[in-house]
């Protein structure tokens, strides 16, 4: 087992925030990706939206860290996702995104709907709503099966 470090993104635009799912999982999550060696957090999460989307996006104002773990493919994973705002001038006007992989779908999400989605991790559907009105929550992990927010 490792810990992976991830960078995350919160894109609002006009149809909710944009979330990103592996084709037939019945489970949705923030759109970004792995930090590689020597690369800034929010380098890597304007690198992970232009290769998955096609997309120029700012990694803007740093909304908080969550820890997680989960087993998938009978392979438990430890991350770190340090989440980010953030913006780009076209999302206005893209309804709909053709992801680079075939095993990824976008979509928009109203935020008052991320239960229905299933956004995981689960704390973050309290948490995006927080950080869209301004109120911090810098960390949070869901390690221990209940919700922690250290200030």
């Amino acid at each position: 087992m490792s810990i992976e470090l991830i960078s995350r993104g919160v894109l609002l635009g006009p149809r909710g925030i944009l979330l990103c799912r592996n084709a037939g999982m019945g489970y949705t999550y923030l759109p970004g990706g792995h930090v590689e060696f020597g690369e800034s957090a929010a380098a890597a999460l304007e690198r992970e939206i232009f290769e998955e989307l096609a997309l120029r996006a700012k990694a803007e104002n740093f909304l908080g860290a969550i820890e997680h773990s989960f087993a998938q493919d009978g392979v438990t994973h430890h991350e770190i996702s340090l989440v980010f705002e953030l913006t780009s001038s076209a999302i206005a006007r893209r309804a709909r995104f053709t992801p680079a992989e075939s095993r990824l779908e976008f979509l928009w999400q109203p935020l008052h709907t991320l239960s229905e989605a299933n956004l995981l991790p689960r704390p973050l559907r309290q948490l995006i709503p927080l950080w869209t009105r301004g109120k911090p929550a810098p960390f949070t992990s869901d390690m221990i099966g209940e919700i922690k927010h250290k200030a």
